[in-house]
Parts: C-alpha cells; structure tokens; sequence
C-alpha cells in the first residue's frame, strides 16, 4: 500500500501520540508499505485553521498515488473544512488516528463548547478510526456516531524493554527508605505536576524524593510556575528536574523508582503508565479516560480525579508506608504489563484493518 500520514511538525517529537503513530509507521514500512509523512507546522489553535485554505495541502491530500490517507487527530484543527471540501474527489479512505478529544480536556466549558464544534465536524469528515483505548473509542463516537468501521489497537508498553525480574521488584519495594516517585511527561497543565507538588507538601519531607523526566519547553510558562512552586515549598533537594532521557537512562530511572505518578486531568489511554508497570511500577493515575482500562484501583495503582490533592497524597502516603502493601502493588503491576499486547502485536492489527479499508 501507499499510505500517507498527516501530522504536526516531525514524527520524531516526543509524546505518547507521537511514539504511537511512529511506531506504526515503523510497522508499516516492515511489511513493505511506502509511507509518505505529510507535516504541517506547528502554530497555535487558531492560525492552523488557517491550513484549511492551502491550496498546497489541498493538492497533496488529493494525490492520486495514495491508497489510505492518515490523519493524527491532532491535526483537527487544519482539516475539519479542508476534508469536507475533498470529499467525493478521493478515490482513497481517510482514515483518523485518535489519541484523545481535545473537547474532553479539563477547561472552561465555553472554551471546550468551541472545540468540540471544531473537532465534531472534523470527526464527520473521516471514513475510519484508529483508536487507542475504548475509552476513546467511546468519547468518539458519542460526539460523531458509531456508523463508521473502526478498530482498537492498545499501545504497547514493550519500547523500553524492562529486564527486571519479578524477585528485584520485590526486594525493591521493600528496601527502607523514602519513596522513589518518578513523574514522566511533558510540563503542561493537562499533566497535573502542579497538583502532585500539592499533594507531596502534605507529606513527611523525608518520606520522599521526586524526579521529573519530561520537556519543559513545550509550555515555558507552565514550567517557570512549575519551578517557582517547588523554590516555595523548599523542595529544591527533593525533586530532580531530568528534562527529557534518552531511552536507555529513562529504563534506568525507572528501574531505580518505586511508583510511577502522572495525575493528568485526561489520559486517552497513557503509555507511560503502561511502560512503568513494566518495570513493577504501579501507577498513580488519570481516573478520566483510558487508564481505566489498565489500572484498578488499588491493584496495580490508584486512579485519582483531576486536582483531588487530598487523595493524591493520601495514596503516595499509604505506598510510603506500607511497603508490603508497594510490594503486591508492584507485583500486580508488573503482571498486567506481561498480559497486554506488544506494539508488534496492536500494530499488527492496525495494518490489517488498513488493508481491509483499502481492498474496498
């Protein structure tokens, strides 16, 4: 087949999304695929609107060499006008990758009122889906109709390669000690990192330590409030500031950590949740969106609602001092990790249903 993907700026960048379309891509290409990866600039939400009157993109999309045309949802925002202009003068399946709607982020309802109008009509434009979670499966739908053919494909947690054996798990939760968090994503508000420093100020000074692996570039004003607040709270010897790890080191930290914590507001599905268990850790995690469908509460992590600073740290206080308690946490973690499918084996399903699409 040749296949093009729409995306925002390189392939390459760093986030859960991106790592899910780039892996498919990878897959793709394995099986003999061309794939032709057609980036878009990054702008603001409102000047990619602005895209839906290229004239160049307009002749790239309508190329007539392509047998299936990706689009990274993400792009919404560029083509919700742009795909309803083409339609009927393509001869291939436009097919939507969906991570998560941008209209079920945590925001003013007049803001997401916007969004959603932008996204619905985009979401019509489309002939198939590619979903990362049934939780999203089902935020799409709800907000476009179930009428079109779509498939769910899990991302994989297997990127890293975790080689810890389940007996250094255990030990691990067992040594004495403050509790080694680990948060991993980028500094935006959606990743609730401010909330997590909330929560942690409730707490003994010696019951933790913290380190922060993500980019702090992609919102420098959540990042400069980010580092304000931990200068006020006397956290400075507490939390590491790693920025962004290469894979090896970030296997490394995980490796050293004992629980994973990302509070987001929303987590279509959240790999990284996923990647930690792999190592024994268990997850602190989004209670709205897709974690749900890998986590239990109470089994292999703790599902928290947005901004709930009182239970956030009630959790990491209970896994700071009930290390056995850490210790079943890490092992059911790590047991649902070797249940779930490999990216060799999601990805595998996604090139099987774009195959399907494009024999029609």
């Amino acid at each position: 087949m040749r296949i093009g993907l729409v995306i925002y700026g390189d392939l390459n960048a760093i986030s859960g999304g991106f790592l899910y379309d780039r892996m498919l891509v990878e897959a793709l290409r394995r099986r003999g695929h061309a794939v032709e990866i057609i980036s878009l600039p990054w702008r603001a939400y409102g000047p990619s609107l602005g895209d839906n009157l290229s004239q160049d993109l307009t002749w790239r999309l309508r190329d007539d060499h392509f047998d299936v045309m990706l689009q990274d949802e993400l792009n919404h925002p560029s083509l919700f006008w742009l795909n309803r202009r083409q339609k009927g003068k393509l001869h291939y399946p436009v097919v939507s990758i969906v991570h998560h709607l941008r209209c079920n982020e945590l925001r003013p309802a007049w803001q997401n009122g916007f969004y959603r109008w932008i996204e619905q009509h985009y979401l019509w434009t489309v002939d198939a889906f590619v979903f990362n979670s049934r939780a999203t499966c089902n935020a799409v739908q709800a907000l476009a109709g179930a009428e079109r053919p779509f498939v769910v494909a899990y991302p994989g947690g297997d990127r890293l390669n975790p080689k810890l054996s389940l007996q250094k798990i255990i030990a691990r939760a067992r040594q004495p000690g403050p509790l080694r968090i680990i948060f991993i994503g980028s500094l935006i508000p959606r990743k609730e990192l401010h909330t997590l420093l909330q929560a942690l100020a409730w707490l003994p000074k010696d019951s933790w330590r913290l380190e922060v692996v993500g980019n702090p570039m992609v919102d420098t004003t959540y990042t400069h409030r980010i580092r304000i607040q931990i200068a006020r709270a006397n956290f400075t010897e507490r939390v590491s500031m790693l920025g962004p790890l290469s894979d090896a080191i970030l296997a490394e930290r995980l490796a050293q950590s004992h629980v994973l914590a990302v509070p987001s507001s929303y987590e279509g599905f959240g790999i990284v949740y996923l990647e930690g268990m792999g190592f024994g850790l268990p997850a602190i995690a989004s209670s709205v969106g897709g974690a749900s469908e890998i986590i239990a509460e109470g089994r292999e992590g703790f599902l928290v609602h947005p901004n709930d600073v009182s239970t956030l740290a009630r959790d990491i206080q209970r896994l700071s001092q009930d290390r056995q308690c850490l210790a079943d946490m890490s092992r059911a973690a790590y047991e649902r990790y070797r249940q779930h499918p490999t990216w060799a084996e999601s990805t595998e399903r996604i090139c099987e249903f774009l195959s399907q699409l494009a024999s029609k």
